[in-house]
């Protein structure tokens, strides 16, 4: 399978607490809910079909607990084409701390998660897709392991919240896929991994 991550953010860079103010408000972070909105017809469109073409999801433990809370228990989201999508899939969790899965169809990774993941991109099939998941898509990258990275961005500076991408941490070059911007500002781009910049040295 093809490893794929989806992530929204902000024009700063900022990923935490993209869908409600009440989602996450680790560190005093209380200005939640920023990309609630935003975006035109065609940009949910192409989230929602990311989703149903997934042939299995992967998550951080914070984002697959925020997910079973909401696609995974409320009705009304169970039955939208996303709900629909994230419960025929095989669910992936990598976590060292969580000791019970509340939603159908979860395993837990525990022990070496880069051979664990390894395993999966080996089996045949379509998309492993990462949604959200800072923390881990970060590893992920780091380990050499994504073959695709779409990066929502909705026009807005947050100013305070938790980065996608740290101050400091490992430099990665991008091949951009595919670029488009909708009718409200939202940027879709959609890049490969192409190993380490070149630096210039004069």
């Amino acid at each position: 399978m093809k490893l794929t991550t989806m992530t929204q953010v902000t024009l700063d860079g900022v990923m935490q607490g993209n869908g409600a103010a009440s989602d996450d408000r680790r560190n005093g972070f209380e200005r939640g809910g920023w990309a609630r909105g935003k975006g035109d017809d065609g940009t949910r469109a192409f989230i929602t079909e990311t989703y149903r073409r997934a042939e299995a999801f992967l998550f951080g433990r914070r984002t697959y607990e925020l997910f079973a809370g909401s696609w995974g228990s409320v009705e009304a989201m169970r039955a939208h084409p996303i709900g629909v999508a994230l419960s025929r899939a095989p669910k992936y969790v990598a976590s060292t701390t969580l000791t019970a899965s509340r939603w159908e169809d979860t395993t837990v990774l525990r022990g070496d998660l880069a051979a664990a993941v390894g395993d999966l991109r080996a089996e045949p099939g379509g998309e492993l897709q990462v949604h959200g998941s800072g923390v881990l898509t970060r590893w992920l990258l780091a380990h050499g392991l994504v073959d695709e990275m779409t990066l929502i961005t909705i026009p807005v500076i947050v100013g305070q919240g938790a980065r996608l991408f740290p101050g400091t941490g490992p430099d990665l070059a991008l091949d951009l896929v595919e670029s488009r911007v909708d009718a409200k500002g939202v940027t879709i781009q959609v890049f490969r991994p192409a190993g380490r910049p070149r630096y210039t040295t004069d």
